[in-house]
């Protein structure tokens, strides 16, 4: 069984890297990528807060909802970082800056 998506589905835009490293999709964030990374990460601190029923349980609960905000906020950049590599999502500024 075929499990690569790069197998079933074609780039719409150009491919700067088409099985781009860590390294390289995480120095690839841009500015909305942090953006949305600290958006997603706020919000759920408030949500775990505002979920803490009790005073003395609203601690724990905001420093969990914290820590699922900023990891699902971190593979949410990822996804859109590593797409744009691979040519999935529209992609201008990394084609202009990986031309050079």
């Amino acid at each position: 069984m075929n499990t690569d998506i790069t197998a079933s589905a074609k780039p719409e835009y150009p491919v700067i890297d088409r099985n781009p490293p860590f390294t390289k999709t995480v120095a690839n964030f841009n500015t909305l990528d942090y953006l949305r990374l600290t958006t997603i990460a706020g919000v759920s601190v408030t949500v775990g807060y505002l979920s803490g029923i009790k005073p003395n349980i609203r601690g724990p609960s905001m420093v969990t909802g914290g820590l699922i905000g900023v990891l699902g906020g971190f593979m949410y950049a990822y996804q859109n970082s590593c797409g744009r590599l691979m040519g999935f999502f529209p992609n201008e500024g990394e084609v202009a800056r990986y031309k050079k």
